[in-house]
């Protein structure tokens, strides 16, 4: 890898999107992270997956335009940068998008992509491809119109207006504007939170989610499924007689939940040791 600087700790890889002067998506950076999705598909250490970028001004610019040629060469970059999408999409891990500056085109498809995106008060949210002739070419106009509503997505796409992290949290585009001061604290919090769970838990929301938001009942169905496998293991039951014994579905719910949570973990680690 040259392009992306990978690092990893406690479950959590972090990548850094490092392509100056721009952070453009070009076909070497796709490839690496085409390749870098591979290397997830039988890894069950890794938990959740960390984009971010080396540049202070742009997390993704946009897709090359220099493979928007015509050509079979630059056909077949773009079925590659098309694969890179699904393959974000359909990571087996949590994919999360830290984003500090512009994520414009190919940039925002990309966070679109993944599971959660922050974005702080210097991100910026686009899709201005109908300025150089072309519409968005991964699924930018398929999420603005399933995020966004028909009115709202026919004004950004034709205009291409760049999008705040506070305004493209209401949209919906990303899932909370955290101002940077706090960046690091909120999002430490979370990868904590994380590195409590299995990869398991994440692949089940994953599937529950993503059959529910192409199809209700298939959702519903996928969902009671896990409830019951989950509901018959040792481990679910351990966890219940641990909570009820640490005050859980008492008055104490409504003053000090964290609190029977904290107690039923002591509980679970007093028992296994």
């Amino acid at each position: 890898m040259s392009k992306l600087h990978i690092t990893t700790e406690d479950g959590i890889k972090t990548v850094v999107i490092d392509n100056p002067p721009a952070n453009i998506w070009t076909v070497d950076v796709i490839n690496e992270m085409n390749n870098f999705f591979h290397s997830l598909k039988h890894d069950h250490e890794t938990k959740a997956v960390v984009f971010k970028s080396a540049n202070p001004h742009f997390f993704v610019a946009h897709l090359d335009l220099n493979t928007i040629n015509g050509t079979p060469e630059g056909q077949e970059g773009i079925y590659a940068f098309s694969k890179m999408i699904e393959n974000v999409k359909t990571l087996p891990q949590l994919s999360i998008a830290v984003v500090d500056g512009f994520a414009r085109g190919g940039g925002n498809e990309f966070t679109m992509a993944c599971d959660i995106t922050y974005g702080t008060e210097n991100a910026a949210f686009a899709q201005p491809e109908i300025g150089v002739n072309i519409p968005t070419g991964g699924q930018g106009g398929v999420q603005f119109a399933r995020r966004l509503g028909r009115k709202k997505a026919m004004q950004v796409l034709l205009t291409g207006e760049d999008i705040s992290a506070p305004d493209a949290e209401a949209l919906k585009i990303i899932t909370k504007y955290v101002p940077k001061a706090e960046l690091d604290e909120y999002l430490e919090g979370i990868l904590n939170t994380l590195r409590a769970r299995d990869l398991r838990d994440v692949a089940m929301y994953k599937d529950i989610v993503n059959a529910s938001i192409r199809d209700e009942a298939a959702g519903a169905s996928i969902e009671l499924r896990y409830f019951l496998e989950r509901a018959a293991e040792d481990k679910t039951q351990t966890i219940i007689k641990a909570f009820l014994k640490s005050g859980g579905q008492t008055e104490r719910e409504a003053t000090d939940f964290a609190g029977v949570f904290a107690d039923t973990a002591a509980e679970l680690a007093k028992s296994e040791s």
